[in-house]
């Protein structure tokens, strides 16, 4: 939960950036994440055909519904229309919009496959445990060194990265997208960001649930 941590600082930037949109409903602020999150997916497939360069546009992407992700419950309590109809959607599209930019990088070619897939399903358990908790009466759950605000600015980063790198810069280097030599194996700058999701997720997946388990009463 590193990112977390710095929510009340970023709290004033929110507030300045929340008014333009107090007149939308949630739902539409909801559904401008996702289609953000689909759009970064399929950019990043297309590199697969085109240019990394084109990752910097899905860095924005990526970016951008990370933003609208955060608004649409911003706005939800401040108009006051929360509701319990209102979180399910959230959670949903949240997942759906994981999927969707996780499955475009696995294809862009610019990815492990493995590592992508290892990457989401422990991010699934990851959201999972965050929302068994709630289930169990033992309260949301946020702990842990990866929430997905964490991950957003880490795929932000990285794809950023991948793409300007791939620019002819006077200093790039001229393999741009190795990043890492490692018994024989070759990560790239989206290997190390997919496998710090599966290190730091399982991790965070394991704390929540000893977290959960331990805040249960015991059996009688």
């Amino acid at each position: 939960m590193v990112a977390e941590g710095y929510r009340a600082r970023a709290a004033p930037y929110l507030d300045r950036v929340v008014g333009p949109f107090l007149g939308s409903t949630p739902a539409t602020l909801s559904t401008a994440a996702i289609g953000l999150a689909v759009a970064a997916g399929a950019l990043a497939l297309a590199a697969r055909w085109t240019t990394p360069i084109v990752f910097l546009g899905v860095a924005v992407l990526i970016f951008a519904s990370g933003v609208f992700d955060a608004l649409d419950g911003e706005v939800a309590r401040r108009t006051k229309r929360t509701s319990l109809r209102g979180d399910l959607l959230d959670h949903v599209l949240d997942r759906y919009a994981d999927i969707a930019i996780l499955l475009g990088i696995a294809a862009s070619g610019y990815a492990s496959p493995v590592l992508a897939l290892l990457a989401l399903v422990t991010l699934l358990l990851v959201s999972y445990m965050g929302t068994q908790a709630q289930a169990v009466g033992a309260g949301r759950m946020y702990a842990g060194l990866l929430s997905r605000v964490d991950r957003l600015l880490i795929l932000t980063g990285a794809t950023f990265l991948l793409g300007d790198l791939a620019l002819p810069w006077p200093w790039a280097p001229s393999a741009p997208l190795v990043t890492l030599h490692l018994y024989g194996a070759t990560f790239t700058v989206l290997d190390l960001a997919l496998l710090w999701f599966v290190i730091g997720g399982q991790w965070t997946a394991f704390a929540r649930a000893r977290a959960m388990y331990r805040s249960l009463p015991p059996a009688s």
